[in-house]
């Protein structure tokens, strides 16, 4: 009994795995350098919750258990900012709150970019990144173009191939304007 406590749970390892490949696309440094990312905590997090949303979009595309996939990334995702928000030294009675006003974000991001994203509507997902991720009025043509290709990269994968290789995101100076490069 006691045994199993330290035994490794391979579905978690495989989630685990999973999202540091997205996280680590998040930080590519393109993103920041030739898409216009800011290149600060609330960027980061706006760079990460995209690639994670884009994932989500691929997971919810694939038979079973790429719900259940969906649903643990979803929670590995959340676990991750609760732990860095405890890494930066805020208190445990603070991170709640903040938890939940990062979770609304997240989700509303998640839904501002659904219908551009189901309908390949560069110019209006360039306005919500602009807005959202850039934090801009100009739209983010490059960072729109890159989640539009990103897109279409994962939704041709199947589970197996998200899941083993893992997502394979574009690279973002690809999709720089002619005036970032």
């Amino acid at each position: 009994m006691i045994f199993s406590l330290f035994r490794k749970n391979p579905r978690r390892t495989t989630i685990a795995i999973l999202y540091a490949r997205i996280a680590s696309a998040s930080r590519a440094p393109g993103l920041y350098t030739a898409l216009g990312v800011p290149d600060t905590l609330e960027g980061r997090f706006e760079a990460l919750s995209l690639h994670v949303i884009i994932a989500l979009r691929a997971l919810r595309g694939l038979p079973a258990p790429a719900a259940d996939i969906a649903g643990d990334l979803t929670d590995a995702f959340f676990q991750d900012l609760d732990a860095a928000h405890r890494e930066m030294g805020i208190g445990d009675t603070t991170v709640p709150k903040r938890m939940k006003k990062l979770a609304a974000s997240f989700y509303g991001r998640a839904n501002a970019y659904d219908a551009p994203l189901d309908a390949a509507d560069e110019a209006a997902l360039a306005v919500a990144l602009g807005r959202n991720a850039c934090g801009t009025e100009a739209p983010a043509t490059g960072l729109a173009r890159y989640a539009l290709a990103a897109e279409r990269g994962l939704k041709a994968a199947d589970l197996a191939t998200m899941l083993e290789p893992g997502p394979v995101f574009p690279k973002p100076e690809d999709f720089a304007e002619e005036g970032n490069r």
